[in-house]
């Protein structure tokens, strides 16, 4: 009897291991993506030559590397029937927003490799930005969910990051309806997805 309860206990505090990790790396992981998507932007701009072993783009891929890990950890988690309730929820964003980061850049890939550098503004960057948004929502529920504990800290980062992406993301969108506007010279930086639009 005391055995099992010992391997109850170390199971339970994996578990809580687990959980810590994903909602870390659910969170620093888009960061670093769109991080290194600034710094891709700006690659852009200077007309550095567009390859997927950039600097900027193996920035990208690490922050979506971290993410992809939080979802597999999640996963087991999932499979094992370890987590309920909120914190499932936060978990299977994260699972999904990692999904969708993983197709969109296989998608922007092919993309740039069709039409070459692209803006803002592209059939693969919104996806992904919806997936860096699902993934930072659910690291989000998943720190909630542990605020009694020493995460609790980094809980108000991950809200701002949160925030920071869904703005993001809707300015954006509201770029796809306001597609004159990004053509104006002020908008340089989204001026090459004008033409693929």
């Amino acid at each position: 009897m005391r055995l099992i309860q010992k391997l109850s206990i170390f199971r339970l505090a994996k578990s809580s291991t687990l959980v810590s990790l994903i909602s870390i790396l659910a969170v620093i992981g888009p960061v670093i993506v769109v991080s290194a998507g600034f710094w891709d932007a700006i690659s852009h701009l200077q007309k550095e030559p567009e390859f997927f072993w950039s600097p900027s783009h193996m920035v990208v891929y690490t922050g979506v590397s971290m993410t992809s890990c939080a979802a597999i950890m999640g996963c087991i988690l999932i499979l094992r029937k370890s987590v309920h309730g909120s914190l499932k929820l936060g978990i299977n964003l994260v699972i999904v927003g990692s999904v969708l980061q993983i197709v969109a850049g296989f998608g922007d890939s092919l993309s740039h490799d069709v039409f070459g550098i692209d803006g803002l503004i592209s059939w693969s960057h919104q996806p992904l930005e919806f997936g860096l948004v699902l993934a930072s929502l659910g690291g989000v529920l998943i720190l909630k969910n542990r605020e009694h504990t020493n995460l609790k800290v980094f809980l108000p980062f991950s809200i701002m990051a949160f925030l920071f992406f869904t703005t993001w993301l809707l300015f954006n969108l509201i770029l796809i309806f306001g597609h004159i506007i990004q053509c104006i010279q002020i908008y340089e930086i989204f001026s090459s997805g004008c033409s693929i639009l």
